[in-house]
């Protein structure tokens, strides 16, 4: 039996380039990057991705943004 090969996941996040070694789901990644899960929003490739979608699996390629809500003004 060989050794399995694991190929990275690249994705970007706030423009930053990233590479992922297992699968994760959109809420595994924020905590992987110690993101809050609540007052965020997330979009995909420029389109909002709701948080009812965030245990779909992060695919290779992916652009994502994290926003923060700041009070203030």
């Amino acid at each position: 039996m060989g050794e399995q090969i694991v190929v990275p996941i690249g994705i970007s996040v706030n423009g930053e380039d990233r590479e992922l070694m297992e699968p994760l789901t959109i809420a595994e990644l924020l905590g992987t990057l110690n993101m809050p899960t609540k007052g965020i929003a997330v979009a995909v490739n420029g389109e909002v991705f709701p948080r009812a979608r965030w245990d779909e699996t992060v695919i290779r390629g992916w652009e994502i943004e994290i926003v923060t809500a700041v009070q203030g003004g």
